[in-house]
């Protein structure tokens, strides 16, 4: 895993405006934003900063599985922008990084040691859900995926429903 990130200094890379600014320039959808590279490479590590969220019960199922799809996504994907890999490559390798360098970073033995925690992850997060919702994500865990997929909100949402007319089946 990587290591959480401590703020050593101020950095502020120039692209992340502060929340009027940010305001501002969402109202102005053909405004062009300038990224510096330094921005990029903050962008790369601020992705990568999604990974530590796996560990954490309190982070949704449907971010979870965003983040795992990213992860471990197709292996002819790994060269594209902005991908696990490439998010691993610049920010291990870039002077520009918010942490040490560190160099290349083996993807795959990433990958192994999210698999490895993987399942206490999950099954801490799962535990936070009524029984039924756990046993949806264990017996049918796409068929959960593509609900959340649809609606973020459909797992609180059916919790919602079942504890005002409770369960017909119980």
């Amino acid at each position: 895993m990587l290591p959480p990130y401590t703020a050593a200094s101020s950095h502020r890379p120039a692209a992340i405006p502060d929340r009027a600014a940010l305001d501002s320039l969402l109202e102005d959808e053909d405004a062009p934003v300038e990224w510096s590279e330094e921005d990029i490479v903050f962008l790369h590590w601020r992705l990568l900063q999604e990974v530590s969220q796996l560990a954490d019960p309190a982070t949704p199922l449907e971010e979870k599985f965003d983040t795992l799809r990213w992860v471990f996504s197709e292996r002819e994907k790994d060269g594209l922008p902005f991908s696990f890999v490439s998010c691993l490559r610049v920010v291990g390798c870039s002077p520009l990084s918010p942490i040490a360098y560190c160099g290349r970073v083996d993807a795959e033995e990433v990958r192994d040691r999210i698999r490895h925690g993987l399942k206490a992850w999950l099954e801490a997060t799962l535990a936070r859900y009524p029984a039924w919702v756990r046993d949806a994500v264990v017996r049918n865990p796409e068929w959960v995926e593509a609900r959340l997929a649809r609606n973020p909100q459909w797992i609180n949402e059916q919790v919602k429903r079942m504890s005002v007319q409770g369960d017909l089946f119980a």
